[in-house]
């Protein structure tokens, strides 16, 4: 009796189970893994791929058999402590690129701490050849130029360029570069054209010496490596003008007082 009831409870399942389709699995499936649960990525207009890409070739031929090799013998010349030194050099340099566009998106901390910078590294850095800014007092760079400016004043990055040698950009980031131009020292330091490329290409070199092969690493993983860089550049640069942060971490140490070595202590900003 008992074996009786178990077949006809099986074959009961079964005949039930025949009733739904294949199709009408698929779709109740499919609902748990809709488009409704995706994330909308925002993307940047692209026009000019063909172009693009073509300047990205050519970039990317130059970092291989051009820069690349100079920095390397640039590390074998010069030892890393005296690179990190002329890299402060011209970052210290440029402050007023970052305190003049710190200012145009009112973040008046971010204004402060480049003020301090530039002031502190000029004078105890001996002309922002050191760091002490931040080596003792934990005052960070930040990061803000004219392209973040027009996007914190909401105007959309326009559509993705590829410029010769700068690498990545849009419409509006290449505008904030020419902008920003204008703002550097040695603009008005009496530098002929091939004199002020020159140390142009020097500060680069300089960076890319110091840098640890990230693009190499981009290269030999992405499956294509235009396409990861774009992306890349273009979620970069959504953090930096949407996320309005500074960065001032306080050295701690026994030998230092951060209350006299960081000015925003002094006034209670922090």
């Amino acid at each position: 009796m008992l074996i009786r009831i178990y077949a006809l409870l099986f074959v009961g399942i079964f005949i039930l189970a025949g009733s739904v389709s294949a199709d009408d699995f698929d779709a109740d499936f499919g609902d748990d893994f809709s488009d409704d649960s995706e994330v909308v990525e925002k993307l940047i207009s692209d026009p000019l791929q063909p172009l693009n890409r073509g300047t990205f070739w050519v970039n990317d031929k130059l970092y291989f058999y051009l820069f690349k090799p100079v920095a390397k013998g640039y590390r074998q010349v010069l030892p890393r402590p005296a690179r990190v030194s002329v890299g402060n050099f011209f970052s210290n340099l440029a402050t007023p690129i970052r305190a003049g566009n710190a200012l145009l998106q009112l973040k008046f901390r971010d204004f402060g701490t480049e003020t301090y910078r530039f002031v502190i590294n000029t004078t105890f850095g001996i002309g922002g050849l050191f760091d002490p800014a931040e080596s003792v007092a934990g005052v960070k760079k930040t990061v803000e130029d004219f392209g973040q400016t027009l996007g914190y004043h909401r105007v959309g990055h326009g559509f993705y360029l590829i410029l010769p040698i700068v690498g990545p950009s849009s419409l509006r980031d290449a505008t904030g570069v020419f902008v920003d131009s204008f703002a550097d020292p040695l603009r008005y330091a009496n530098l002929k054209t091939i004199e002020y490329m020159g140390v142009k290409f020097f500060d680069a070199e300089t960076r890319l010496s110091l840098d640890r092969d990230t693009y190499e690493g981009i290269v030999q993983d992405a499956i294509d490596p235009y396409l990861f860089i774009r992306a890349a550049y273009v979620q970069r640069r959504l953090a930096q003008v949407g996320e309005d942060t500074y960065n001032i971490n306080i050295f701690e140490g026994p030998l230092f007082d951060s209350d006299l070595l960081n000015p925003f202590d002094w006034f209670g900003f922090l």
